[in-house]
C-alpha cells in the first residue's frame, strides 16, 4: 500500500512480446511495489511472479474465452484502485504505445488526477523480425518500416482511413498488427494500391515463444493463409522484400527444444534453475508445483538435537530443503558452525553438498550414487558405535536409517521441514495438459511423482514423464505411469539431459 499521500501510482508497463524473460529491468522493478496488477492475456503469466504475495492479480480476459475487460472499464478500475492509495500495474503486452490504447489510459488517468508512469516493453513487431530470422530494415531491400494496424477501431465508419495506395508505394517493410481476420480486405487493398503480388509475406504466431510458428507466402497468398479459424491470434505479419531472406532463422529455432513444452514440477523455490535451464535449450516451460515444501510445525526435536549437536559423530543430509530449513535454526537459536567442530558431514547428491559449500561446510562422504542405499554402504564402516543425526523430510524412506542400525551404528532422526502434496492445479496448466499441449512433465522425486498422480490423474498420459532416476521410475511404474525417459545423473541437469537424449533418438 502506498502511504505516502491518499493517491497511488499507475506503472502502465510494457510487458514485451511474450518471453517473461524480455520484460524490462523497470517493470520488474514496478510489478515489484504492486498492489494490484491488472493484465492482458498477451502478457507471460509467468510475470505476475514478480508480483508482492500481497498484490491482487486481475485478469482483463483473454482472447477467445471468456469476457474481455471493456476499455472502459479497465480505466475505471485503474482510477478506483489509485485513488484509494494502490499502487497499480497495468501490464500490456508488447509496448502500450504501440496500439496498446497508451493514449486513453494516460487520458483517463489525468482527468482523475493519478499519477502515472509509462515503461516501455519490446514490441511485438520488433521482436517478431528478430525472432523469425527476419531484419526489418536492410540497407539493399528496406530503409524503413512501419507498423499498421490491421483492425481499426471499433465503430468506425466502413471507409478505412488507411491510406492503401500510400502503403502499398512504401519504400520499405509494413507490419500488421491485428490483421488476421481482415488478412483479405487488407492484402486486396494493397494489391489494388500498385503492391506487387508477389511480394514476400512472413506471419509470426506466438513471437519469442517455444510454441513459435511461422508461415511464408505471397502477397496474394495472405487471404488463404491466414483463413479465420486456420491461424488464431496473436500474429504480426511481415510484408516486403526482407521477408524473402531469414538470414538469423538458426539462432532461434534451431535450439534442440525449441517446440517443445515442458511441465516443471518441483516446489515453487526450487523450480526457477530448472526453468531457466530449460529456457535457454528453447522449451517453453510451464511451472506447476506438485508438492510444497514448509517448516515443521513443532521446532521442539529439533532444537533439542542443535542443542546437544556437538555430541553427534555423523550430521546426513538427504536434500537441500533439509541443508537449508537445519541450518538456519541453528543461526535462530544463536549458534554457529563452530558446533559442528567435531562433527562429519554426509550427503546424497551434489545439489545438497553446494547448498553446504555455499555455508563454507565441507562434506565428508558424497556416493557416487545419489542414492540412500549408496550412502548407507559409503557409510558402513564409520558406523560402529557413532551417533548419526539424520535431518530429514516429513515423508520419506527408511532405508539409511535401518541399514545404519544394521551396521551398528546408534541413530536419531528430526523432521526440519515439511512436504505436502498441491491440492489443486492451476485451471490453465491443466486444460493444456489434458489436451495435449504439454510434450514433458518433469518428476524429480518420489515424492512428487506420487503427488502427479493424485493432481492430474489420467491426463499425465497425454505427455511423456521423465524421472530423476531409476527408483523415481520405479514409483512412476507402481503407479501405473511408466517414465519415457530417466536421468543417469540424478539431478536436475540429468533430468534436462535425459529429455536432450530422448528428442535425438525420436
Amino acid at each position: 500500500m502506498n502511504n505516502n499521500s491518499n493517491k497511488g501510482m499507475v506503472y502502465l508497463v510494457g510487458a514485451g512480446p511474450g518471453d517473461p524473460r524480455l520484460l524490462t529491468v523497470r517493470g520488474a522493478e514496478c510489478l515489484g511495489r504492486a498492489d494490484v496488477v491488472m493484465y492482458d492475456y498477451l502478457a507471460s503469466p509467468q510475470l505476475l511472479r514478480y508480483a508482492p504475495a500481497h498484490a491482487e492479480l486481475i485478469c482483463l480476459g483473454r482472447h477467445g474465452s471468456g469476457r474481455l475487460m471493456k476499455q472502459d472499464e479497465v480505466n475505471a478500475r485503474m482510477v478506483e484502485h489509485a485513488l484509494s492509495g494502490q499502487t497499480v500495474v497495468r501490464l500490456k503486452g508488447g509496448d502500450p504505445g504501440i496500439f496498446g490504447r497508451l493514449a486513453e489510459e494516460a487520458a483517463a488517468l489525468t482527468a482523475a488526477g493519478v499519477p502515472f508512469e509509462v515503461v516501455p516493453g519490446i514490441s511485438a513487431a520488433l521482436a517478431a523480425g528478430t525472432y523469425a530470422g527476419i531484419t526489418l530494415t536492410d540497407r539493399d531491400h528496406a530503409s524503413c518500416v512501419a507498423f499498421v494496424t490491421g483492425r481499426e477501431q471499433d465503430g468506425k465508419c466502413e471507409a478505412s482511413s488507411l491510406d492503401y495506395a500510400g502503403l502499398a508505394k512504401f519504400p520499405g517493410t509494413l507490419v500488421f498488427y491485428m490483421g488476421v481476420t481482415t488478412a483479405a480486405e487488407w492484402s486486396r487493398a494493397l494489391i489494388a494500391g500498385g503492391k506487387a503480388r508477389d511480394t514476400p509475406v512472413v506471419a509470426v504466431r506466438h513471437c519469442s515463444l517455444a510454441s513459435q510458428e511461422t508461415w511464408s507466402c505471397r502477397l496474394d497468398e495472405v487471404a488463404e493463409v491466414l483463413e479465420p479459424g486456420k491461424i488464431r491470434p496473436p500474429v504480426l505479419v511481415i510484408v516486403g522484400e526482407v521477408a524473402a531472406h531469414d538470414s538469423l532463422a538458426s539462432w532461434f529455432a534451431a535450439r534442440p527444444l525449441f517446440g517443445q513444452t515442458i511441465l516443471v514440477t518441483r516446489p515453487e523455490h526450487q523450480a526457477d534453475a530448472m526453468a531457466h535451464d530449460l529456457s535457454e535449450l528453447g522449451a517453453n516451460v510451464l511451472m506447476q508445483p506438485a508438492i510444497d515444501i514448509a517448516p515443521p510445525k513443532d521446532w521442539r526435536t529439533v532444537d533439542e538435537a542443535i542443542h546437544r549437536l556437538e555430541r553427534y559423530d555423523w550430521l546426513v543430509f538427504s536434500s537441500r530443503n533439509g541443508v537449508e530449513y537445519f541450518l538456519d535454526r541453528v543461526r535462530e537459536l544463536g549458534k554457529d558452525w563452530r558446533s559442528l567442530a567435531k562433527t562429519k558431514i554426509a550427503t546424497i547428491g551434489s545439489a545438497t553438498s553446494e547448498a553446504l559449500a555455499a555455508r563454507d561446510l565441507n562434506v565428508d562422504v558424497e556416493p557416487e550414487e545419489y542414492r540412500a542405499e549408496a550412502l548407507a554402504e559409503a557409510l558402513a564402516p564409520h558406523a560402529i558405535g557413532k551417533r548419526f543425526l539424520l535431518v530429514r523430510a516429513s515423508r520419506g524412506r527408511e532405508v539409511l536409517a535401518d541399514s545404519l542400525r544394521d551396521s551398528g551404528a546408534f541413530v536419531e532422526q528430526v523432521v526440519a521441514y515439511r512436504s505436502t502434496d498441491i491440492a489443486e492445479a492451476d485451471i490453465d496448466i491443466r486444460t493444456q495438459l489434458s489436451s495435449g499441449g504439454v510434450d514433458w512433465v518433469t518428476v524429480t522425486s518420489s515424492a512428487i511423482a506420487r503427488a502427479l498422480v493424485h493432481l492430474f490423474g489420467e491426463d499425465l498420459r497425454s505427455a511423456k514423464l521423465v524421472a530423476i532416476s531409476p527408483l523415481t521410475a520405479s514409483v512412476l511404474d507402481e503407479l501405473g505411469f511408466p517414465a519415457s525417459a530417466v536421468a543417469t545423473e540424478f539431478t536436475s541437469q540429468g533430468v534436462i539431459d535425459a529429455i536432450l537424449a530422448a528428442r535425438e533418438e525420436d
